[in-house]
């Protein structure tokens, strides 16, 4: 059996069922694992680990060693993007990503690009994709362009993106302008992650919820549509994931819009809901709400199993609903690896 053969994440991402969903977590990697921590405080900030190739490398494979799961994700972040369209990124401690200059004042032309910032990215895709285990799926991603273009607005991340939602609707013709650079940088960063070992991609679209159905239409349908479209015609095995949180009721919409292979749902979905109104044969990923994971609790093993039988018939992937938290117990993530493993 081929290497390829062997991965049973990638296999459920081609519409295949496993007799037992293949697991990985969003944001797998990270502050709740102690060997993170220890790293970090080694190394220094968020964005120093990101841009070191060999210490992003050992985040990404670090849960890979301490849990075997069937999905290793890039470590990096959504917002390296912006970073080499020429915005100026960094993470300020306790609060989040900030960008200048924020567009909300200044114009997209005045950036000078820098693409090169990409460089160690890639690097690190090539160093993990030769030493991961032959059974375990890698996964690439970026962020989706209603998502980025709200914090390139913004400078930050903000509660209810009102000031790209103000462009978007006063200025759509410059909004529309950012956006097509942000399809653009992101279709060859993502085939350049494919070209370097990645095995399928995820778009992030963390803020597609907070859109009326027709904003939702133009600004998270049609421009992931265009990755899609463009990534496959560079890549035709390209192995696409959209993940639009919140996006609730429109996620069949977004299914049948955006040509996605898979579909990310988060927390507040109904897995049997799903099963039931998203097209037929279509592979989804979740969903269990990662605060379930932190509280633990006797409900959290029966929560599993419930996600399982309402997308039973259907090629899944278990994952939370959104990333994990800081204060995750370990524990608890072992408990969900065994009650998946042990589900009949």
């Amino acid at each position: 059996m081929s290497a390829q053969a062997s991965k049973k994440l990638l296999n459920v991402l081609k519409g295949n069922q496993e007799a037992v969903p293949p697991i990985w977590l969003m944001r797998q990697a990270g502050r709740y694992l102690p060997e993170y921590r220890a790293l970090r405080a080694e190394k220094g900030g968020f964005l120093a680990l990101a841009y070191d190739s060999d210490a992003a490398t050992e985040i990404t494979l670090q849960p890979i060693k301490r849990f075997g799961f069937d999905g290793a994700i890039l470590f990096s972040d959504i917002l390296v993007i912006p970073h080499a369209m020429g915005q100026d990124l960094w993470f300020e401690t306790g609060e989040g990503p900030r960008l200048a200059p924020r567009l909300a004042e200044s114009r997209l032309e005045e950036f000078v690009p820098a693409p090169e910032r990409l460089n160690p990215v890639v690097d690190t895709v090539r160093k993990v994709s030769a030493a991961l285990p032959a059974e375990t799926t890698f996964l690439g991603f970026a962020g989706s362009p209603w998502t980025v273009a709200t914090y390139m607005v913004h400078g930050q991340g903000s509660k209810d993106q009102a000031e790209a939602r103000r462009m978007a609707h006063a200025e759509p013709e410059r909004f529309a302008g950012l956006i097509e650079a942000i399809i653009s940088a992101t279709v060859d960063y993502l085939a350049n992650q494919i070209d370097a070992g990645v095995d399928a991609v995820q778009l992030f679209d963390s803020w597609a919820g907070s859109l009326s159905p027709a904003q939702f239409q133009k600004w998270v349908i049609a421009p992931n549509a265009e990755i899609v479209r463009r990534l496959k015609a560079r890549n035709p095995n390209a192995v696409i994931i959209g993940f639009p949180k919140g996006a609730g009721g429109k996620l069949a919409a977004y299914a049948e819009g955006t040509g996605v292979d898979a579909l990310g749902l988060d927390e507040t979905v109904d897995p049997h809901w799903a099963n039931r109104e998203l097209p037929k044969g279509l592979p989804v990923q979740g969903n269990l709400d990662p605060m379930q994971l932190v509280a633990g609790g006797p409900g959290l093993e029966a929560r599993v199993h419930d996600i399982i039988d309402g997308l039973k018939g259907r090629p899944h992937i278990f994952n939370l609903g959104h990333g994990v938290t800081p204060e995750t117990p370990i524990p608890h993530v072992e408990r969900v690896l065994q009650a998946l493993r042990s589900h009949v």
